[in-house]
């Protein structure tokens, strides 16, 4: 269970407990006794970048083994495999100490008889300048009055509902003191490059041919080896219904595919296959690439306009009653957009705001609480689709329970950016029995879950992994 412990204000989750829960067992042949093998091919996005679609859509496979334990090879014999449990890596998940550790944000933080946060951001700051006599004012702006205006509101909900959890967390033994921790650090590790670039990937497979209508099927992959193009991969939904994780390798490196999981790898422009598959779903979380300054300067991945997010088509995705849940980043201007413009477009009504709070191992803010600059918290926005001509749709005899307004999700964050904390678990009271599950905007793959993006598979990649254990 990635539940810690659950209490009135929320939740406190243990992330990579639920990574590992899932049965990442990988069955693979012995090499010196198998007439199979995978391909050979290990071309790069270099060797690429040309302009014959063709070409591309034939050059490259990847392949997946699973759980058929003996085969036949050329001789008539048996061909034995072995088995290979693979484990997260935990150091992902080593925050022993806060990002930030400034003595003015602790003080801050810790006093209880300071002004009242807003009463300093409507004051005008007086700044000397050297070299002149008179004095300037700077004032806030907008976005940043609106910003502290929201923490203002519910920072004691973060701050009280946290502590709670976190006490918690040290009674059980998921956190520990700070100086218990600190003789556990372990040495930085090397984690791979984007050998393979999965958004260059998507933009490129725009060159394919297009499969006509009827081709546009799930691709599922079976218990025995099989070699698709990257056509197949680009243009269909891809479903591991065993009972095993499948490695696949695409264009030289390898992914981890968990049991009873689906995904299709495209951008924003090629989302057909999705909705062709003929499934509507329960639960839509959506983690949209939300433009700002650091995005634009880091170019660490594309970012969509407002316009763009609102044509996702989240009415022809959605089930009747569907809850959508969507991350928000601490721009208020985000999260206006989402409650105001978002939902409303997609017939969807607000019903709760969620908050993600932050934490290191030893139960401390990421972030200074009342930074100006990075809080400890993002927020989710959940909402109902209500269509009046749905609801009557739906099975009376299936009861879940309202949900409820301002829950805390409490975790230690991984280290990589942007890897979110499970939902299925926090949200399991409050969705049907046996609901279909879909992540737009993934980065990994979950049991039981369809996750769409132009980098679905990239905390998937095995680097991320380690072999806890091999047996035949």
């Amino acid at each position: 269970m990635s539940v810690v412990c659950q209490l009135s204000p929320g939740w406190l989750l243990d992330h990579l407990s639920f990574i590992n829960k899932i049965n990442y067992q990988v069955h693979q042949h012995h090499e010196p006794c198998c007439s199979k093998s995978e391909p050979t091919s290990s071309v790069y996005l270099d060797s690429l970048r040309m302009d014959s679609a063709s070409s591309f859509g034939s050059s490259a496979t990847f392949t997946a083994s699973d759980s058929t334990i003996k085969l036949e090879n050329d001789d008539g014999g048996n061909c034995e495999m072995f088995i290979q449990k693979y484990v997260f890596r935990s150091e992902l998940f080593d925050v022993t100490i806060p990002y930030i550790t400034s003595a003015i944000h602790k003080e801050c933080q810790q006093s209880n008889e300071k002004e009242d946060l807003m009463n300093s951001v409507k004051k005008e700051i007086s700044i000397s300048t050297v070299g002149k006599k008179r004095k300037r004012c700077v004032v806030f702006n907008q976005g940043e009055v609106d910003a502290m205006e929201y923490h203002t509101k519910i920072r004691e909900l973060i701050l009280d509902g946290s502590s709670q959890l976190i006490q918690e967390g040290f009674k059980s033994g998921f956190l520990h003191p700070l100086s218990e921790k600190r003789d556990k650090c372990r040495e930085p590790i090397t984690l791979p490059l984007d050998t393979c670039n999965l958004s260059e990937l998507c933009e490129m497979a725009k060159h394919l041919p297009s499969l006509n209508e009827m081709e546009l099927l799930t691709l599922q992959l079976l218990e025995d080896d099989v070699s698709v193009t990257e056509q197949d991969l680009f243009s269909r939904v891809v479903e591991n219904n065993s009972s095993f994780t499948k490695m696949i390798t695409v264009m030289g490196q390898k992914y981890l595919l968990p049991p009873k999981s689906s995904f299709l790898l495209s951008d924003v422009s090629c989302m057909h296959p999705l909705l062709n598959c003929g499934k509507t779903y329960d639960v839509i979380v959506i983690d949209p690439p939300w433009q700002n300054k650091s995005v634009k300067r880091s170019k660490r991945y594309s970012y969509l306009s407002p316009l763009q997010i609102k044509q996702i088509p989240i009415p022809k995705l959605a089930a009747p009653d569907c809850l959508v849940i969507t991350w928000v980043t601490n721009r208020q201007k985000h999260l206006r957009f989402v409650k105001e413009e978002l939902y409303p477009s997609w017939s969807v009504e607000l019903v709760a705001e969620w908050h993600w709070v932050k934490i290191t191992n030893s139960g401390e803010f990421v972030f200074p609480l009342d930074s100006p600059h990075k809080k400890p918290y993002e927020g989710l926005v959940l909402g109902r689709v209500r269509e009046k001509a749905a609801l009557p749709l739906r099975n009376a005899d299936v009861k879940v329970l309202p949900i409820p307004d301002h829950k805390l999700i409490v975790s230690v964050p991984c280290t990589l950016h942007s890897h979110k904390p499970p939902l299925a678990e926090v949200l399991k009271d409050y969705v049907k029995p046996e609901g279909q599950y879909l992540e737009l905007f993934a980065r990994n793959l979950q049991p039981g879950w369809t996750s769409w993006g132009n980098e679905v598979l990239k905390f998937q990649h095995v680097d991320y992994f380690i072999v806890l254990e091999s047996r035949s």
